[in-house]
């Protein structure tokens, strides 16, 4: 498959149609080192129907719009939406979009689930943060500085409780279209991917992407053990042998390649955080401070340093199930030993 403009290029890649009838849209993400989620519109009858349409700003909407424009299409079009998970880059947008439109929205069950808590009624996830992040070993300062890290981006999202609720398995109304829910949770506890049967294509929203590895995190809203669970998703979509159309980045062909980097990838963690765990860091804090980072640990700060928090506990728990570790305390912190 040719690759579409890769993120280091300046500008938004182009509005494509990367199979007759199946569009890539480019829509910005304001302020985000990302610099664009991908959205996707399939062709049907008297519209489309779009997946993941981008967080709500001015910018993102007017993009939206115009590449529906490139269509002979526009909001008002839009007939149903497809939400591969609940963050806001994919999210964000779908409940102006159906105020817009009428249109549907769908989301699995489990990513429903935390709609509430996450950008309706958020006290409760705070306080239940606040506490997540004690568990972790993380001083008091950073407790406070922590606990509402991601609040800020609430307001790049008009909450949108589901019309649609997709299993696995499932087949959204997508007239025209063999579409087929695939779960594949790690990255969120109800993360989608879709595969369209006809053309082979599989829409991979953040669960596999061509460069970077998404984050999979610990969290008072996650499962209980998310690599695991990612870890199995990521060996259930190694079966889909055709094109990936990702939520960032690039279009790529070598699906099972790119989930054998990224299995990879997370052994290489496993080993470190084993070896830290070896050398004396009993907490998550402990752990995440002796791990490599991009940059180093003082330079990760804010949201990012409470993502990297749950890496590490995700992968804690990964090397525990595997009696690799030994938990020796579930209070505040939480505790690891080499065995």
């Amino acid at each position: 498959m040719e690759r579409a403009q890769v993120p280091d290029e300046p500008g938004l890649p182009p509005v494509e149609e990367v199979r007759p009838g199946l569009w890539s849209l480019p829509v910005p993400i304001p302020d985000s080192p990302l610099r664009y989620v991908l959205a996707y519109a399939f062709e049907v009858p008297a519209g489309v129907v779009l997946v993941d349409p981008g967080w709500n700003a001015p910018a993102s909407l007017q993009a939206l719009q115009a590449g529906l424009g490139r269509l002979g299409t526009g909001l008002a079009g839009v007939r149903g939406v497809l939400v591969t998970h609940i963050h806001p880059d994919h999210y964000g947008l779908a409940g102006r979009v159906r105020e817009l439109s009428g249109a549907w929205v769908a989301l699995h069950p489990a990513d429903a689930a935390l709609v509430n808590d996450r950008y309706e009624q958020v006290d409760r996830l705070l306080d239940r943060t606040a506490g997540w992040l004690r568990a972790t070993g993380a001083p008091e300062r950073e407790v406070e500085a922590l606990r509402g890290a991601s609040m800020q981006i609430r307001r790049f999202v008009v909450s949108a409780r589901p019309d649609v609720l997709l299993e696995h398995g499932d087949r959204p109304d997508v007239p025209g279209w063999r579409l087929l829910a695939v779960h594949t949770p790690g990255h969120t506890p109800g993360h989608l991917c879709f595969h369209e049967e006809g053309t082979g294509v599989l829409l991979t929203g953040d669960h596999v992407l061509p460069r970077i590895s998404p984050n999979v995190s610990a969290h008072p809203q996650s499962t209980d053990d998310p690599l695991g669970d990612y870890l199995a998703s990521l060996k259930q979509v190694q079966a889909y042998a055709g094109p990936a159309l990702p939520g960032h980045e690039w279009r790529f062909d070598d699906l099972p390649g790119r989930v054998d980097e990224l299995l990879a990838h997370h052994e290489e963690r496993l080993d470190e955080a084993q070896a830290a765990v070896a050398a004396g860091a009993a907490t998550v804090w402990e752990v995440a401070s002796a791990l490599r980072w991009s940059r180093p640990w003082e330079e990760v700060v804010g949201f990012m340093r409470r993502a990297a928090l749950g890496e590490t506990q995700a992968h804690l728990i990964v090397l525990e199930r595997r009696a690799r570790i030994v938990r020796v305390s579930d209070g505040t912190p939480l505790r690891w030993r080499a065995r």
